[in-house]
């Protein structure tokens, strides 16, 4: 952080506000962007690439959310129990799922092998006499 800069002048606690807005901006963002144009990606990971062109073109300075991003990274544990949680919740469909992965192999094989004969008889030599 340069020492003549605005935000070396602020206190810690808004230091750290300061860059979990401007965070919380690019993934709010990002989940507008992809809404709007209907992409088959995470707004937040749309919001990332914003943030990481922003600070490539020097839009956005790197002190200005550090503070908060090292107070994320420190938490970050914390940060996948929900998608955890949503992740058990769905365990009993792996029952269903599974069902049909085995359909969908059996039927895979039986294909296969049904053209894999098929093959064979169409091209082996013919018996001359």
């Amino acid at each position: 952080m340069t020492a003549g800069s605005v935000t070396a002048r602020l206190a810690a606690p808004a230091r750290f506000v300061l860059g979990l807005g401007v965070l919380l901006a690019f993934a709010a963002a990002g989940q507008a962007l992809t809404g709007a144009l209907g992409l088959p990606l995470p707004g937040s990971v749309v919001g990332l690439l914003l943030l990481w062109a922003a600070l490539g073109l020097k839009l956005v300075r790197l002190h200005w959310i550090a503070d908060a991003a090292d107070g994320l990274l420190g938490i970050l544990g914390l940060l996948f129990i929900p998608a955890t949680v949503g992740f058990l919740q769905f365990l009993s469909a792996g029952a269903a799922w599974g069902v049909w992965l085995l359909v969908m192999t059996a039927g895979l094989l039986i294909g296969s092998g049904a053209a894999g004969l098929l093959a064979t008889r169409l091209l082996r030599p013919e018996d001359r006499p």
